[in-house]
C-alpha cells in the first residue's frame, strides 16, 4: 500500500505562498513535476502512490479524465505564482506509468506547462515508461511534441529477479523501446534495481551487461528497499524471501559501478550514471541542488521558497478539491534555516560536484580531516578544491558522511 504522507501545517485552501517564498522564487532552476499514479498491477516492493484501474475509475480519477484534472492543478499553480514566475526548465512526468496515459494527453499536459509557464531555451523533458507501454506511435507522439528524455523502467534481465519483483514486462521489449527512442531522437535512461532476494551477483551482472549492451545515455541503479506496508515486507516478515546482506549490496554496487565507468558512463549522483555532463538529468540534479519545483498530481511533493507542501493522496480526493476550485495540498512546512542546513548537506554530498566545505558549518569543517584519513572523501579535493566529493569507500558510506557531518 501507498506509504503515508507526512505530517505538516494546515495548508491554504487557495494555495498561496508567502511572499518571502514568492521572493525567493527564480534564484535557482525552476521544474514541474507531474504524478500519474496508475499501474496494471502493483509491483510487491512499491510504495509509491499508485493504483490500479480496479481501484479507480471514479470522475475525475480515471485514466480518461485525469489530463483535464492536471491541468486544472496547473491553473492553480499560475494563479499563485503569478505572473513573473520564471519559464520552466525541466519537466519530469512519474508515476505510476505515465505512459498508462494516452499519448496526446502526456503531450496536453507538456503544451499546458508552456502555455501557462512558458518553456527555457533548453528546456529538458522526460517521462518515465514501462517498457510494454510505448511503441512506434507513441514515441513519435511525445517526441514531436516536445519530449527529450524518456527513462525506462528495466529493472533487471534477469526473468527469476523480474519475477520476484512482479514486474511483468517483457524483456525483449526493453531493446524494442530503446531503440524506438533513438529512432524518434529521444534521449534514453535506463532504470535498474539490485538487491531483490534471491539475485546473485552474476544475475547483476548479466542485468548491467545487458543495460551497457543497449548503450543507453544514463544510467539509474538503485538498490531495493523493501517498506513497511508493502507485499514484499510481508513476504520478508513471513520468511518467504530473504533479503541480501549489506556485504551483497556493497558488492553489487562496486560491480555497478566498475562496469559503467569502464563503458564510458561517469557517476554524477550516487545511484546515477550519465554517457558525459549532457545527459545528467538536469531535473533530479535540480531536487538535490535546493531548486524550486511544483508538483502536480495526487501525493505530489512541492518546494519553492523554502516552503515545502504535498498533495492529498487518493486521486478521487486530489480531483474533487480541484473540481471545488480548491487547491489539493494536505499540508505543508516552511522549513528552518537549520532544516533547510540538513537537507543541504544531506543532499549535496551524494553529487560529484561535492559539498563546498565552505558552506559547512563549525562541527561539519572539523569532520571533514577524519572524513579523509578514513578514505570516505577525497582528500584533494577537499583540501585543494575545497570541495567535499566522496570516494567509491563513501559512496557505499553515504550516509555515514552524512551524520557525521551534521554531528548525528
Amino acid at each position: 500500500m501507498p506509504s503515508a504522507l507526512p505530517d505538516g501545517q494546515p495548508a491554504p485552501s487557495d494555495g498561496s505562498l508567502p511572499s518571502t517564498a514568492l521572493d525567493r522564487l527564480g534564484l535557482g532552476p525552476f521544474g514541474i513535476y507531474v504524478h500519474v499514479p496508475f499501474c496494471r498491477v502493483r509491483c510487491g516492493y512499491c510504495d509509491f502512490n499508485t493504483y490500479t484501474l480496479t481501484e479507480l475509475g471514479t470522475p475525475g480519477a480515471s485514466v480518461a479524465s485525469y489530463a483535464d484534472t492536471v491541468l486544472a492543478e496547473l491553473d492553480l499553480a499560475k494563479r499563485v505564482l503569478g505572473e513573473d514566475a520564471p519559464a520552466v526548465e525541466t519537466v519530469f512526468v512519474g508515476g505510476g506509468t505515465p505512459t498508462m496515459l494516452a499519448a496526446e494527453d502526456l503531450a496536453r499536459i507538456v503544451e499546458g506547462i508552456g502555455e501557462r509557464f512558458g518553456y527555457a531555451g533548453d528546456v529538458e523533458i522526460t517521462t518515465e515508461a514501462n517498457p510494454d507501454t510505448v511503441d512506434e506511435h507513441y514515441l513519435d507522439w511525445i517526441a514531436a511534441r516536445g519530449f527529450s528524455r524518456v527513462s525506462l523502467g528495466m529493472q533487471s534481465a534477469v526473468p527469476h529477479v523480474l519475477r520476484t519483483l512482479d514486474r511483468t514486462h517483457d524483456p525483449l521489449n526493453v531493446e524494442r523501446a530503446v531503440k524506438g527512442a533513438r529512432e524518434h531522437g529521444l534521449d534514453v535512461s535506463l532504470d535498474l534495481i539490485y538487491g531483490t532476494p534471491g539475485e546473485s551477483l552474476e544475475d547483476w551482472r548479466t542485468s548491467l551487461e545487458t543495460a551497457i549492451a543497449l548503450e543507453p545515455d544514463h544510467v539509474s541503479a538503485y538498490a531495493l528497499v523493501v517498506e513497511e506496508g508493502t507485499r514484499m515486507a510481508a513476504q520478508v516478515r513471513r520468511g518467504e524471501i530473504a533479503l541480501p546482506s549489506d556485504d551483497d549490496e556493497a558488492d553489487k554496487y562496486e560491480l555497478a559501478d566498475g562496469l559503467l565507468q569502464a563503458a564510458g558512463y561517469g557517476w554524477y549522483e550516487v545511484s546515477n550514471w550519465a554517457r558525459g555532463e549532457d545527459h545528467r538529468c538536469r531535473h533530479n540534479i535540480g531536487y538535490w541542488s535546493d531548486g524550486d519545483w511544483w508538483g502536480a498530481g495526487p501525493g505530489a511533493h512541492s518546494h519553492v521558497g523554502g516552503v515545502r507542501w504535498w498533495n492529498v493522496k487518493h486521486p478521487s480526493a486530489y480531483a474533487a478539491r480541484l473540481g471545488a476550485g480548491e487547491s489539493p495540498a494536505a499540508a505543508r512546512e516552511l522549513l528552518s534555516a537549520e532544516q533547510q542546513y540538513d537537507e543541504r548537506v544531506l543532499l549535496g554530498v551524494r553529487l560529484v560536484d561535492g559539498l563546498p566545505v565552505d558552506e559547512l558549518d563549525e562541527p561539519g569543517q572539523e569532520a571533514v580531516a577524519g572524513l579523509i584519513a578514513d578514505g570516505l572523501v577525497d582528500g584533494g579535493a577537499a583540501l585543494r578544491d575545497r570541495h567535499l566529493v566522496l570516494t567509491l569507500r563513501g559512496r557505499l558510506l553515504a550516509d555515514t558522511v552524512v551524520r557525521r557531518l551534521l554531528g548525528v
